[in-house]
């Protein structure tokens, strides 16, 4: 009985996911400050009840990376050309390259949530971190479409960069909007400054993102 019930919760949570999933993409998109609040609402309540009507927001990334893997390899682009041990281990197998990318992209959400802490003189700790790295995973789900996509796009022969380029380039200022007006609003600076916090933190993020790829190309 026990057997019967964890299948019927994970039947009924999986299938919720077709409802929740494309709900949860449209408020990021169409409201990314009010869904990053609703985050750090979700967090105060219990755990039976938080984000009952929308993906909690590192499950959001993490879907999101596995739906733009998916449409990767329906795309049958090239596959890179893999040295190492470890990059076979990685790109070789499907679930293990999206886990990466899931991985590479829950950086950026790192990178700002340690930042607003360190900027709030926050103690840095697992419970102060988690509101604001939550928050910043349903900001992170899209730009992982733009630059998923963006890159399917580079690597197709019958398809002109230029879209690539300019799906990259429309889902930076998108992201960069948004990141600016939360570093606005939670820190109480001006739009100046918190767009040099949003830039920097992509930058550390990206910087982080190299630092991964130097032992993968060494092994």
């Amino acid at each position: 009985m026990k057997l019967l019930r964890s299948f019927e919760e994970f039947l009924f949570e999986a299938t919720s996911w077709l409802v929740f999933y494309p709900l949860t993409l449209w408020r990021v998109l169409v409201r990314p400050l009010e869904t990053m609040a609703y985050s750090d609402a979700e967090q105060g309540d219990g755990e039976a009840g938080r984000y009952d009507d929308a993906l909690t927001p590192p499950l959001f990334l993490l879907i999101t990376v596995v739906l733009m893997n998916g449409i990767a390899l329906m795309a049958h682009l090239p596959k890179p050309r893999l040295a190492g041990t470890l990059q076979h281990a990685i790109f070789d197998s499907p679930q293990n390259a999206a886990l990466f990318r899931a991985l590479i992209f829950s950086l950026i959400p790192l990178v700002a949530a340690v930042l607003l802490l360190r900027r709030q003189g926050v103690r840095l700790s697992r419970e102060s971190l988690r509101p604001p790295f939550y928050a910043q995973c349903y900001l992170a789900g899209p730009c992982a479409v733009i630059m998923i996509g963006g890159g399917i796009i580079f690597q197709r022969q019958d398809v002109s960069n230029l879209y690539g380029l300019l799906l990259m380039l429309a889902g930076l200022a998108w992201f960069l909007t948004a990141q600016t007006r939360w570093f606005a609003g939670r820190l109480g600076i001006g739009v100046v400054r918190a767009a040099g916090l949003a830039v920097g933190a992509l930058v550390l993020a990206l910087i982080f993102f190299v630092a991964l790829l130097i032992p993968l190309a060494l092994f």
